[in-house]
């Protein structure tokens, strides 16, 4: 698995400091779309690992971070470039789109 996991502990070094864009999945065990989304965000984390970090954070076990983004729906997945959300998606996304929505940090 090339996505990260990271918690309420480690959201400020794995996401905020990473001198990378990442990828944050919130997503939780329960939820249909985020296991639907999971295999092409694994896809992306290693075709593009030189480029992006993917990091997974279950919402229920981390509620933190979830308040602090505002996290409502999942899987929401938001784009950090230094420590700052750039972009963020919400629903599950088909490869096609996603790797769309994402290009300007592929390339």
């Amino acid at each position: 698995m090339a996505t990260k996991t990271t918690t309420d502990a480690t959201f400020e070094a794995d996401v905020l400091r990473s001198e990378k864009p990442v990828l944050v999945d919130f997503w939780a065990v329960w939820c249909g779309p985020c296991r639907a989304v999971a295999p092409v965000l694994d896809e992306i984390a290693t075709a593009y690992a030189d480029k992006i970090d993917v990091v997974k954070l279950n919402t229920d076990e981390n509620p933190q971070t979830v308040a602090k983004y505002g996290i409502v729906s999942i899987p929401t997945l938001n784009v950090y470039v230094g420590g700052e959300v750039v972009k963020s998606m919400i629903g599950a996304k088909p490869k096609p789109i996603l790797l769309r929505e994402l290009a300007d940090y592929l390339s």
